[in-house]
């Protein structure tokens, strides 16, 4: 596994599934974070309320992975509650298409983040990797969706996504540690 010595692959895999736990709990609160702001009536509720209940199903996954391979969670999880919700209410507050900015960026992000996690994985663990594969075709649909949806159009998308995007790999490289 990249960046892993050869005695390591525990060692990997248990930052692999503390990380996705983290990740998935963030994406959680970030569309709780969204609905917040713009309602249960507003036209992007379902489809924000569907993506939220995928990202509540991969979290229970890795949720049940950490207690059953008995892999340490990061402590910083109280931090993601308040970030992910604030990311997603901060998105919602300057509009829909930002909202859907916001996950067309963190998708992005994760869709490279699983893509490199299967590599990693090969053929050496087919419970995660399923998962992962699952997950990240879930990941991309979402992406595909939010772009659909106007994500692009939001002024200063670029820098916008760019933003969130570097925070979303911050957020995977302290979660794999601590």
């Amino acid at each position: 596994m990249t960046g892993w010595k050869p005695g390591d692959r525990k060692a990997a895999t248990d930052a692999m599934i503390r990380v996705d736990q983290a990740g998935e709990y963030g994406a959680t609160r970030i569309y709780a974070g969204q609905l917040a702001v713009l309602g249960d009536r507003h036209p992007a509720a379902r489809a924000i309320h569907h993506m939220a209940a995928q990202e509540e199903r991969h979290r229970a996954f890795f949720d049940a992975m950490i207690v059953k391979r008995g892999v340490r969670p990061t402590i910083l999880q109280p931090f993601w509650h308040v970030a992910g919700f604030a990311l997603g209410a901060m998105t919602a507050a300057l509009g829909p298409e930002a909202a859907m900015a916001c996950t067309a960026a963190v998708e992005t992000e994760i869709d490279d983040h699983y893509g490199e996690q299967l590599v990693a994985l090969g053929d050496s663990d087919p419970e995660l990797s399923a998962a992962i594969a699952d997950f990240r075709a879930e990941e991309v649909e979402h992406r595909d969706h939010a772009i659909s949806a106007g994500a692009e159009s939001v002024v200063g998308y670029p820098v916008l996504s760019g933003l969130i995007r570097l925070g979303c790999k911050v957020a995977i490289a302290a979660a794999k540690r601590i």
